[in-house]
């Protein structure tokens, strides 16, 4: 990511706009966990400099991991990040949309080709799915059997819905609500986040807004966390669903604003008075030890931290369940890989 940084600063327009496309592209694989392989951005940086076709990097990529049958795990957890990337490079670099939900699930089958078996398809099932920010609990989705409905009648409402009057305020909130909606709808199995944020940058791009590339590029785990916490209510917890995160997502999406966007402001017992008043997120020895730990291999088990660390598992598996809670580290799961993250504390 900080390499195609250089062609936003040096290039001429058209690789900037390329550029700035492929930040986003591979930023958004951070929502589910995954980074990008440097062969990748390597290949990337040839397409922004007019060397190469898209078509031929989704040649190139296909062929490097057909020739690496036997890969590292690095390699299997980049294998989806490098043809998702490619593929959402593609969609955002079209002009060509329809506002329907038939594109959404164009985009959905269009991105997950050769990695879904049920790209493009409707799930057929019900689930749910534990977050750090809820402690654990989880957003309650669309029953399967009333999902077309449920975006038929969303996109219908919207597409009635005249903006002509409202001030910006008012229209960030409205859309902050119907991507809310069509995210909770949660139509796939998979990739909802990545389908819905590649829908809605289409979609504001009609309007005739710049989009702040950088904001998707660097706060895509951002991004998934404000729609769970815009979908999650617990009357027992005086819980409310709370829109606010992802409006401060969308204002520095579309205009100058610099919100701080930072995930542990999400978790449901973040107080950020209570971390004022401890002089800002002051870390013990012994979570610097695990920060640094995890920072050095972010697949490194509990198991293997309390040996490093000399302390019981018992002990590891209670502070680093702590320093979730505190928004300094965070449990990424995904299909393929399971790797911590060292939140921004500082």
């Amino acid at each position: 990511m900080e390499e195609l940084s250089f062609y936003i600063k040096e290039a001429d327009p058209d690789e900037i706009e390329k550029a700035k496309i492929w930040e986003t592209a591979m930023g958004l694989q951070d929502v589910d966990g995954l980074k990008p392989s440097k062969y990748l951005v390597d290949t990337a940086k040839e397409h922004i400099a007019g060397d190469i076709s898209l078509k031929e990097v989704e040649k190139r990529i296909d062929n490097y991991y057909k020739a690496h049958d036997k890969r590292v795990t690095e390699e299997e957890s980049s294998e989806e990040a490098d043809k998702v990337s490619v593929k959402i490079t593609e969609v955002l670099s079209e002009n060509s949309f329809n506002f329907n939900p038939t594109e959404l699930i164009s985009i959905h089958k269009r991105l997950f080709t050769g990695i879904y078996k049920h790209a493009g398809h409707i799930r057929d099932y019900n689930f749910s799915k534990k977050e750090w920010v809820l402690n654990d609990d989880t957003v309650i989705y669309s029953s399967y059997e009333t999902i077309m409905d449920a975006l038929e009648y969303d996109f219908k409402e919207e597409k009635n819905f005249s903006y002509k009057d409202l001030s910006f305020a008012e229209a960030i909130k409205h859309l902050c609500h119907f991507t809310s909606n069509i995210w909770q709808i949660h139509p796939f199995c998979e990739g909802n986040t990545r389908t819905t944020a590649v829908f809605i940058i289409k979609y504001l791009k009609t309007f005739g807004f710049e989009i702040n590339d950088d904001i998707f590029a660097n706060n895509s785990w951002y991004f998934r966390n404000a729609l769970v916490r815009a979908n999650y209510r617990n009357f027992n917890k005086n819980i409310y669903e709370d829109i606010s995160f992802l409006e401060k997502f969308f204002y520095n999406l579309l205009s100058n604003t610099n919100y701080e966007l930072k995930n542990r402001y999400l978790h449901i017992q973040y107080d950020k008075n209570k971390e004022a008043k401890t002089n800002n997120n002051i870390i013990s020895l012994e979570e610097q030890a695990i920060i640094n730990l995890i920072t050095n291999d972010p697949t490194i088990n509990q198991e293997e931290i309390a040996k490093k660390v000399h302390k019981s598992l018992r002990t590891i598996k209670s502070r680093m369940k702590e320093m979730q809670t505190k928004g300094l580290i965070v449990r990424e799961n995904s299909k393929r890989n399971s790797l911590w993250k060292v939140c921004e504390y500082k």
